[in-house]
């Protein structure tokens, strides 16, 4: 049998021969499920010996996209890519989205060719006028902001009319059609653009509201589908729950609400979508619990349901009651407003009673193997010793484990199922097992705990759960959960799963996560390098950037893990759009204004939002000495380089230009310690040419009076690997320089004045920053939530 190394080897020069980026096909064998997904699909579009790249990017979207209830139709669709019918991804958009509809049914191909444009061409002619009909629909737009246009919109709204026209093709016809109505491009259309007012838009998102922030210009964010939840079952897809559990003997157990049981439900939810959210309280919630909140409350909220924030707090040992109260406080910062909170121990009663049905019915019993015991068994696919020991017995030995008469570890319920079964969810599943510990919710009324497995569906149930919402790594589950329902007879919900969100340089699983807070490698649950929500917060990240983030990526079957950077370009637009622009230094050098009386104050007149119609000015003061980032001096001047230098000029923001004319070095460390500079007062009066370097700079507040300090903590990835969580030895690959702690920086009086816990800023040329919960009068802290341009993972720097 081949190692997992030669099999991800052999993918990995199959995926390499039809055309794969290395990247690419390298983080395809990384996830063994899509590994597999990607082989089958190879070798049923029969290019296994290799085809032309073009052909295998299609093949890979087919690997990740392909609806998962029309597997049987996808052999079909290849051959349409291999025969070259179908040449692009919007045609395999349209493909899909027929596929999903029919499902297993019989496909019409002349529907499918429809919905996939197959056979439709798009002359260069038929281009060229949409392009122009376009421009000319657009021209007054076009001539007033000229080249600052989106053009993605002007893009769009020709492939709106031209839906299978070559991408490439028409954005060069635009782009010329553009420049032969503008002109080039002058150095007014090279500038950036002033932002503009925030458009409201006509439907808004599902995306939950948090505390208005000052009216701002929100930056474009890339285009997103009407409805992110379309992926999931409709809301009336309730009514058709047909799904089969397969046993090992070759029965199969079909499953369907009934009648009675599907009208008792509508009666009691009036046809409602109802969702569920259901965190365990054993630590803090991460971004991955942020996707899994966006998809039960914003679905909910998408279709007018409803969503319980319910805990599954089955688990007494691993669950505290700051746990508890973290995640509904966070549940609330990220927007989102339960229907309901409820706990799964709300419900130990039911369950109790439901756990001796099964017995009576023959569908559980008590054991006496050990966890390893059990193990092993399962290996062999071998049945427990008591699995088939008289009811009557079991009933008393549950009892006596109710009551507390037996140890710990002495015995557990299991559920009945099929042993033999592939599926190791089927193979008798502990429903109970004995632990003497109070539990934070229900006290110390049980010594008995129902499992997760035995829990889950049957609160889904008693709460009239509509849609089940889970990752995908419980899709082996769906078999023992429906068999469950099934056989005690309870209404039952649809069941569907998307994937989970992992994303470069960190951990998502709460056992690592756990880990890193208890073994004292970050500073609790709340540190800002961890994806935590409480260390995003902290951070100074929005909620609403978040929610931004999640509706952008999607609700999809394909896993993968997302690139860092792409949350950070919501967390910037966000910023961007909220924080108000202030004066600080990092890293102080101190200059001497020496043609400046020692006595010299006045103020210059900052801006919060520069450029901005709602933006108010900032009195900032001016004085003999000033400090600038030791970063921005040089002792030899360089092409390209814009700071300061011997002799050299830059122009202070929002002041005068200053030449320096002397500097002063430490003997000791070769350092530079203080700069010599005059300043040009008339050079706003005698209209000269500014500089064209411009530096951040804190002045003394008066004469001789230091201005306020802080310390910056500057964040970097926690893991130097983009996927750390693969690393046997995980915890090595800890980034040393994640935290860079800066003491002695210095504030302008307006900044140190605003600085209030949880106040973000955007500090010119050093990035935005929050105020850390650290932080208090005189002893100021700012986080640096994200820089102000995307920067290189530390595995890429030097």
């Amino acid at each position: 049998m081949a190692s997992k190394d030669e099999l991800e080897a052999a993918a990995m020069s199959l995926f390499l021969g039809i055309g794969l980026e290395e990247t690419v096909a390298k983080n395809a064998t990384k996830n063994p499920k899509f590994m597999k997904t990607l082989e089958e699909v190879v070798h049923e579009a029969g290019a296994a010996s290799g085809c032309p790249k073009a052909k295998g990017n299609l093949l890979y979207t087919v690997a990740s996209k392909y609806p998962a209830n029309a597997l049987c139709h996808r052999p079909m669709l290849l051959g349409y890519i291999m025969c070259e019918h179908m040449r692009s991804n919007a045609q395999l958009d349209g493909a899909f989205e027929y596929l999903r509809k029919v499902g297993t049914t019989e496909v019409d191909k002349k529907q499918l060719e429809e919905s996939a444009g197959v056979g439709v061409v798009i002359t260069p002619d038929k281009i060229k006028a949409a392009v122009a009909e376009e421009v000319e629909a657009n021209k007054e737009k076009l001539i007033a902001e000229r080249y600052h246009v989106n053009m993605n919109m002007l893009l769009g709204g020709v492939t709106r009319k031209l839906k299978w026209a070559d991408g490439a093709a028409v954005r060069s016809a635009l782009e010329s059609a553009v420049e032969a109505l503008l002109g080039p491009k002058t150095e007014a259309d090279l500038a950036p653009p002033e932002p503009k007012k925030k458009v409201k838009a006509e439907k808004p998102p599902p995306t939950p509201k948090e505390d208005k922030p000052a009216e701002s210009a929100e930056p474009a964010a890339p285009a997103v589908p009407d409805d992110p939840y379309a992926f999931l079952p409709k809301p009336d897809a309730n009514n058709g729950v047909h799904t089969t559990v397969n046993f090992s003997d070759g029965r199969i157990m079909r499953i369907a609400n009934t009648p009675e049981a599907l009208a008792a439900h509508l009666a009691r939810m009036g046809g409602k979508v109802v969702t569920r959210f259901p965190p365990e309280p054993n630590g803090y919630l991460h971004i991955g619990h942020a996707k899994a909140m966006f998809v039960d409350f914003g679905m909910a909220k998408q279709y007018d349901g409803v969503c319980y924030l319910r805990y599954d707090d089955t688990n007494p040992e691993a669950e505290k009651l700051e746990y508890i109260q973290h995640i509904e406080e966070i549940a609330n910062w990220m927007g989102w407003q339960p229907w309901k909170v409820t706990y799964s121990s709300d419900y130990f009663q039911q369950l109790y009673d439901f756990a001796v049905q099964l017995i009576k019915t023959g569908h559980a019993y008590v054991c006496h193997q050990t966890k390893d015991e059990i193990e092993a068994s399962r290996e062999k696919r071998e049945p427990s010793p008591w699995r088939d020991r008289p009811m009557e017995e079991s009933l008393r030995l549950f009892d006596d484990m109710r009551r507390g008469l037996v140890e710990e570890g002495k015995a557990t319920l299991r559920m009945k199922m099929d042993h033999k079964n592939e599926n190791f969810n089927m193979f008798d599943l502990i429903a109970y097992r004995i632990k003497f510990v109070e539990h934070p919710h229900a006290g110390d009324k049980w010594c008995i705990y129902p499992s997760y497995d035995y829990t889950h569906c049957l609160v889904d149930s008693l709460e009239d759960i509509t849609h089940s919402l889970c990752t995908l790594e419980f899709e082996t589950r769906r078999a023992s959960y429906y068999w469950l329902l099934e056989v005690l007879g309870l209404y039952k919900p649809v069941v569907w799963e998307y994937s989970r969100l992992n994303i470069t340089h960190n951990v998502m699983s709460k056992r690592k996560l756990n880990r890193l807070v208890m073994g004292g490698y970050v500073n609790g649950w709340d540190d800002p390098r961890l994806l935590t929500l409480a260390g995003m917060r902290r951070r100074g990240v929005p909620s609403t950037a978040i929610n931004a983030f999640c509706r952008d990526i999607g609700i999809t079957r394909n896993e993968n893990i997302i690139q860092l950077p792409r949350l950070e370009h919501f967390i910037r637009a966000e910023l961007d759009a909220t924080s108000p622009r202030a004066l600080a230094v990092l890293r102080p050098l101190k200059v001497v204004i020496t043609n400046m009386p020692a006595d010299h104050f006045q103020e210059v007149e900052a801006q919060t939002f520069p450029g901005r119609e709602h933006s108010e000015a900032v009195k900032v003061p001016l004085t003999r000495v000033v400090y600038i980032e030791a970063t921005d001096f040089r002792l030899k001047d360089e092409k390209d380089y814009y700071g300061l230098a011997p002799g050299k000029s830059v122009m202070l923001r929002y002041a005068y230009p200053i030449t320096c004319t002397g500097h002063t070095v430490d003997p000791a460390t070769g350092a530079v310690t203080e700069l010599a500079a005059t300043y040009d007062p008339d050079h706003y009066t005698a209209g000269k040419k500014p500089p064209k370097g411009v530096l951040n700079w804190v002045a003394q507040p008066k004469p001789g009076v230091e201005p306020p300090s802080f310390e910056a903590r500057l964040y970097d990835t926690l893991f130097k690997s983009e996927d750390p969580g693969a690393l046997d030895a995980w915890l090595e690959d800890l980034n040393p320089e994640s935290l860079v702690v800066l003491k002695g920086c210095v504030a302008t009086p307006s900044l140190a004045a605003q600085a209030k816990v949880g106040a973000r800023f955007q500090l010119e040329r050093l990035g935005y920053f929050a105020v850390d919960i650290q932080s208090a009068e005189g002893a100021l802290v700012f986080n640096r939530t994200v820089s102000l341009k995307e920067s290189k993972p530390v595995s890429l720097k030097k």
